[in-house]
């Protein structure tokens, strides 16, 4: 059976191409915000472009963050997506304004240190060690557009801590976080559903984690 994903609706931009992407690596896609059919998904993938605090207040209005930190509660796979990835965070900082994320990860997303911005197109991918959903693209390029990310993931280490996150990482201006996979929780920086075969491959790879 094909692995059934809700792409969750929350008034941003890109839903149509996430949802024809899952569909073609194999998924039964649906766009929605029913609490219902989020919850009972195999997994739920969070796209988002634009701003953080317009993320944020879409996701508010349709009570996303309920939904996800709900799905997680029970080890329910999510998939964040460019900005879907950021409000994983604590707090994203745009023009000195802060605005609080999900909170399912510590740290700040932030405006990049770079000479040109938006970030905007193909970029390599330092994969972490043991990366499932980067499993066998070592070298692709994916695609990006963006113009703040997260530089750090502070999980402190030492006895009787979670296992920490997989981090992998890209380069524009400095480092930054372009993808994590922690438990039921992964996110990418770029867009999968526009970098060809290499995102198809690594959305591929992420619904054989949720089989």
């Amino acid at each position: 059976m094909k692995p059934r994903v809700v792409v969750l609706d929350y008034g941003s931009g890109n839903l149509r191409s996430a949802e024809r992407a899952l569909g073609r690596a194999g998924a039964d896609v649906r766009v929605t915000a029913d609490p219902g059919a989020v919850l009972a998904a195999d997994g739920l993938v969070v796209p988002g472009v634009g701003a953080f605090a317009a993320c944020m207040a879409g996701l508010l209005a349709v009570r996303g963050d309920q939904l996800i930190d709900r799905r997680l509660a029970g080890s329910r796979p999510v998939l964040g997506i460019c900005v879907g990835m950021q409000v994983m965070f604590a707090e994203g900082l745009e023009h000195g304004a802060r605005t609080p994320g999900c909170g399912q990860w510590p740290g700040t997303v932030d405006r990049l240190a770079a000479p040109v911005l938006p970030h905007m197109g193909w970029n390599t991918v330092e994969a972490a060690a043991g990366s499932a959903l980067l499993a066998g693209l070592a070298g692709e390029r994916f695609y990006f557009v963006h113009s703040y990310a997260a530089r750090a993931l502070p999980f402190p280490p030492g006895p009787g801590r979670l296992t920490p996150p997989l981090i992998s990482w890209a380069c524009h201006g400095e480092r930054f976080i372009a993808a994590v996979e922690n438990g039921p929780l992964c996110a990418t920086q770029f867009h999968p559903e526009k970098s060809g075969d290499a995102g198809a491959a690594l959305l591929s790879n992420w619904l054989e984690t949720i089989r």
